[in-house]
């Protein structure tokens, strides 16, 4: 949606926030642009003393608590993924320039027809792929072990068992009805893996016979590597465009430009401009330890699918 906005003149990338949103240049921040946000490298990652679940759930409260808050680095030098944070700024963007939120945005395509059914914020009319509103449960997302090994008899010659108990769960701050009715910027998108596949296609190849909502330029410059290296955040190496992740840094097998996004509960979607892939993958539950190998091998094997035919 940034993008289609910055397409139409609607945002500048390298526009200090503060000139439109002026509480933000606040605290240090007055030099913070919209690219810094897309970019995870505004330092702006949260706030002293944290936020709630139901806090993180709004995100016009995040804006206005991050408004007054010192970034955690200088803003430029480095990059850290913002988690739920990083969006809700840039949906205070996009609300201060077009003054409406982002979900209602997006939902209307910014004045253009859409043809994907990803739409943002749960409501009674929108449904998924499977003709259900969607449903949100308790997600484990890690297990320890309860007591020492044990000995399986059925098992194989040399391995242990254990009982195993859930170490904890969490709930999305989206996962409620009214967290989702609110249409978070994080995490606020209600489909399928279909859908998301559509979503992509549509902003780069075209989609039902229409033509790619992003222009040649916009894509470039959305689809282009700008922070790379070690993230403050995770500790783990990361590649980001602009708001997506550089997917042709993620898997060698994609081209150089190809962009899109995963999902913390195991999600993965992007296109690829040149191969003219366009992928979509969910899950039905978190792993045990927030990895997802499947993504490489399933998004290899649709690369060789492709290629080869």
């Amino acid at each position: 949606m940034v993008a289609l906005l910055v397409q139409d003149g609607a945002l500048e990338l390298d526009r200090p926030v503060g000139r439109s949103w002026p509480e933000f240049a606040a605290a240090g921040k007055g030099r913070i642009t919209v690219r810094n946000l897309l970019t995870h490298r505004s330092g702006v990652i949260g706030v002293d003393g944290g936020f709630t679940a139901a806090e993180l759930a709004d995100d016009q409260l995040i804006a206005r608590r991050l408004a007054g808050q010192r970034p955690y680095w200088r803003p430029g030098s480095a990059y850290g993924y913002g988690g739920f944070v990083t969006f809700a700024m840039v949906g205070e963007v996009v609300r201060r320039a077009t003054g409406r939120s982002l979900g209602s945005t997006t939902n209307s395509g910014c004045a253009r027809p859409t043809a994907w059914s990803c739409p943002w914020g749960c409501r009674r009319r929108w449904r998924t792929g499977t003709g259900r509103c969607c449903r949100a449960w308790p997600t484990r997302i890690g297990w320890r072990r309860s007591g020492p090994p044990s000995r399986d008899r059925t098992a194989s010659p040399g391995s242990a068992t254990a009982s195993i108990r859930p170490r904890r769960w969490i709930r999305w701050p989206s996962s409620t009805p009214g967290g989702c009715a609110l249409g978070q910027a994080s995490a606020g998108g209600v489909g399928n893996a279909r859908a998301l596949a559509e979503m992509y296609a549509a902003l780069a190849f075209g989609l039902s016979g229409r033509p790619p909502l992003l222009e040649p330029a916009t894509l470039g410059e959305f689809a282009m590597l700008h922070s790379t290296g070690v993230d403050l955040v995770t500790g783990a190496a990361g590649q980001y465009a602009l708001g997506f992740q550089a997917k042709g840094a993620r898997y060698p097998f994609l081209s150089a430009n190809a962009f899109g996004h995963n999902g913390s509960a195991g999600s993965e979607a992007f296109a690829d401009p040149v191969s003219g892939i366009a992928f979509g993958y969910t899950r039905r539950r978190f792993s045990f330890d927030w990895s997802y190998p499947e993504h490489d091998r399933l998004a290899a094997a649709v690369h060789h699918a492709v290629t080869a035919s």
